[in-house]
């Protein structure tokens, strides 16, 4: 195939060939033109969970404006950055970009609340890096998921806390997706009127610059310059995006202000939750197969965990407001 070929020939010895691969759970045929790893890209923007991150809440809820992020728009910032890192160190941009658009593929509703919501009442918890890759290995596609490769699967659940990706590749996705949340998370409480840019602290723009573009370049540009077997940041860049990170917890993260509805949010997602483990012949069909196989319990996290935010509303208003009687 002349695209693997190109790839021994472009990517770095510290890059991830797709020859490589360890494969997918279900063998598969190759395809002429593309390689497995732009395959499960195209099969990931082709979901139905894809789709759905255009209507799920990325900081704030349901906001009144055009240009705040969802979780889709922040998936698609992630993307951008972690092509730019990978292009620049001649890693296997494919695998970075199939990473960047699965690792929120299992977000709830109401982002972070409706997360910690679940995480309370699923029995084991809930953790939505988790979920992304129950969804692509079980959920999409009428139950039969996306047999995506071994190294996106890692990626993908290795894109926060805890354990690295076995790529350099899934690394970079995970530090990208945290220079794109903080980063554009200050861009929407600025719009917001939560935060003004002189309410930045010093230290960071010091180090990282004094607008939204020149913080990004700034970490980017450290982010190629100091990897090359592991990926990290030059010291006085990494402490000031450590402040910049504590910086937005506590003004915006935690801010009553900022999050004052996420309280009845997570108190929808467990009533919801609440009602569909212990009524799961109300479950849609894909659903009521999973609570057979795998408990009440699991498949209500599923189906809650697919929901956007509008349809947790609709839902939850079919089943605990009532309506007027009509003749």
């Amino acid at each position: 195939m002349i695209t693997l070929e190109r790839e021994k020939n472009t990517i770095s010895p510290y890059g991830f060939l797709c020859s490589n691969t360890k494969g997918r759970a279900t063998p598969e045929g190759e395809c002429p033109v593309r390689t497995a790893y732009q395959r499960d890209r195209d099969r990931i923007i082709h979901s139905a969970s894809f789709r759905r991150l255009k209507h799920k809440t990325q900081v704030f809820l349901s906001p009144d404006g055009d240009h705040y992020r969802t979780r889709l728009t922040h998936t698609l910032e992630v993307a951008q950055i972690a092509r730019t890192i990978a292009r620049a160190l001649s890693l296997n941009e494919d695998l970075t970009e199939a990473i960047a658009l699965g690792h929120d593929l299992g977000h709830t509703p109401f982002g972070h609340a409706g997360e910690r919501a679940l995480n309370e009442v699923v029995p084991g918890g809930f953790k939505h890096y988790e979920q992304s890759l129950r969804v692509a290995d079980f959920i999409e596609k009428e139950g039969r998921g996306l047999n995506l490769t071994w190294e996106v699967r890692n990626g993908i659940v290795c894109h926060t806390k805890g354990e690295e990706a076995s790529t350099l590749e899934g690394r970079i996705v995970k530090l990208s997706d945290r220079i794109a949340y903080i980063n554009h998370d200050i861009d929407d409480a600025i719009r917001a009127g939560v935060l003004t840019e002189a309410s930045i602290p010093k230290e960071a723009k010091r180090f990282l610059g004094e607008t939204k573009s020149a913080r990004i370049n700034t970490l980017i540009m450290s982010a190629i310059n100091n990897t090359v077997d592991t990926v990290c940041l030059d010291r006085d860049v990494q402490s000031a995006f450590d402040i910049l990170h504590e910086f937005m917890f506590d003004r915006v993260y935690t801010n009553p202000v900022c999050k004052s509805e996420e309280g009845k949010a997570m108190k929808l997602v467990q009533s919801l939750y609440e009602f569909f483990s212990t009524h799961p012949d109300e479950l849609p069909n894909e659903y009521i197969s999973i609570a057979w196989k795998d408990g009440a319990e699991r498949a209500a996290a599923d189906y809650i965990a697919g929901m956007t935010d509008g349809y947790a509303l609709k839902v939850f208003a079919r089943y605990f407001i009532p309506t007027g009687w009509s003749d």
